[in-house]
């Protein structure tokens, strides 16, 4: 059994920080990426950030300046510190992984619960 547990979140005012936190646990083989998407009501499913065992980045174009995501994907734990927030930032941030499980099966999105941000204005 395989789980993505999401930790942080909350309430916060336009201009404020959050951290959220994403830890894989359970039977894992090995983890190649680790990242957030994030969903408000009535919109898709979208990228927030993601990060690969070899270190690349990548962001959203609208969290670049103002959320940082770090962490060690080989210790299977990763932060997505965000500042600066805005209202348009209000969503639920589900934390997602691509691994191989102990069985040696392969899950390219393997998805967290997911944990409600909200930044009020």
């Amino acid at each position: 059994q395989v789980q993505l547990v999401e930790s942080g979140g909350g309430l916060v005012q336009a201009g404020g920080s959050l951290r959220l936190s994403c830890a894989a646990a359970g039977s894992i083989w090995t983890v190649n990426a680790i990242g957030w998407y994030r969903q408000a009501p009535g919109k898709q499913r979208e990228l927030v950030a993601i990060r690969t065992t070899a270190g690349n980045t990548k962001y959203t174009d609208s969290a670049k300046g103002r959320f940082t995501i770090s962490g060690d994907i080989s210790k299977k734990n990763i932060s997505l510190e965000m500042s600066k927030l805005r209202a348009e930032d209000t969503a639920v941030y589900l934390c997602t992984a691509a691994l191989v499980d102990s069985t040696y099966k392969v899950f390219y999105d393997y998805w967290g619960q997911g944990i409600q941000v909200t930044v009020s204005s």
